[in-house]
């Protein structure tokens, strides 16, 4: 894999903006996922505020991606917001009832209001995970492209029982996240109550990270073939099981800081993982593999990549800089005060 050839920075480019947004929005919106199971009015407060300082810089990462893809990979683009239309409409619904749900809801104190955008918040949390894993599958597995890279069929042809165990697997995993980073923000009697939640989480979270992974190896026989080109991939397998194994060690040894950067961990490595699955293709066809879209003939003219990358070269450290302010401003427990949600 040749990171100067500028098909190749690109594709690994936008991989990074999946594994940040994946990370630092993931464990957000499993905060969201679990919304509903703490107890109280203070407690949806204090859940709220420990990540309301973030959430929206967290989706810097999703815009920056969306914006890169656009200007990288325009046909792929193309296709594949025209193949997701729907979902896609449905997500980016979830997406602003999502942070309106945050906004609007400790305006009014009436707990018809309040209970109202909880459910909203968790609801639309749920949903914008379950959609990019269902995508995550989808483009996995395949979708019925023809040669202008146009979905042949409807949306149901996306649901799938892959598709759909991916995206429940995206779930899980999101809440174990969720529940990892709400230990290491709360205290007192929310905090017990969220430790209760994380092996229960863990349990289903391995059994269904073992079920897409077999599922994987029968379905989708091409999730391996790049791992004979590239075989040094296969250190970041062994990094994905011993992170997925120092979760339970580490809350087990109570170690919560250590159980949140190994879920980290996991979510970068499966990440990697997908994108040696697909690479160097990013959207395949299941009519006929001459459709594929892939890093080289869905991508921007030379001249064009060539003058983003140095866009991105320059524009990256201010994310990573702003990113590492504000989580070393807003470290620390949660506390409400006057300007609390």
């Amino acid at each position: 894999m040749d990171l100067t050839d500028l098909h190749v920075f690109w594709y690994v480019l936008l991989g990074v903006l999946v594994t940040g947004y994946a990370i630092l929005d993931g464990f957000d919106l499993g905060v969201g996922i679990l919304h509903p199971l703490v107890k109280g009015d203070r407690e949806r407060r204090l859940v709220l505020n420990s990540i309301g300082p973030l959430w929206d810089g967290n989706e810097v990462w999703l815009v920056t991606f969306g914006g890169a893809l656009f200007a990288a990979f325009p046909r792929a683009y193309a296709s594949l917001f025209s193949a997701f239309y729907l979902p896609f409409m449905v997500l980016l619904f979830a997406l602003i009832g999502r942070a309106v749900s945050i906004e609007f809801r400790s305006k009014v104190k009436a707990p018809a209001w309040r209970t109202y955008w909880d459910h909203s918040f968790a609801f639309s949390s749920l949903m914008v995970v379950l959609l990019f894993g269902v995508a995550a599958g989808n483009l996995m597995q395949g979708l019925p492209l023809d040669a202008n890279g146009d979905l042949v069929g409807d949306v149901r042809d996306l649901l799938r029982p892959y598709p759909f165990a991916v995206g429940v697997l995206a779930v899980i995993t999101a809440a174990l996240h969720g529940s990892l980073y709400l230990h290491l923000k709360t205290e007192g009697a929310l905090q017990e109550r969220i430790a209760k939640l994380r092996w229960p989480l863990f349990g289903a979270f391995l059994v269904a990270y073992l079920g897409v992974t077999i599922a994987t190896l029968v379905l989708v026989p091409h999730a391996t073939t790049n791992f004979d080109r590239f075989p040094v991939a296969w250190v970041v397998v062994v990094l994905n099981v011993l992170a997925v194994a120092n979760v339970p060690r580490a809350i087990h040894h109570g170690k919560p800081g250590q159980a949140f950067l190994s879920s980290c961990a996991l979510i970068a490595a499966l990440v990697f993982l997908f994108g040696m699955a697909m690479f160097p293709k990013l959207a395949l066809s299941s009519l006929d593999p001459a459709y594929d879209l892939d890093a080289w003939n869905a991508a921007s003219s030379e001249s064009t990549l060539g003058l983003m990358r140095w866009i991105a070269l320059l524009g990256m450290p201010f994310v990573l800089t702003y990113t590492a302010i504000v989580y070393w401003v807003f470290r620390g427990k949660t506390k409400l005060d006057d300007f609390s949600y």
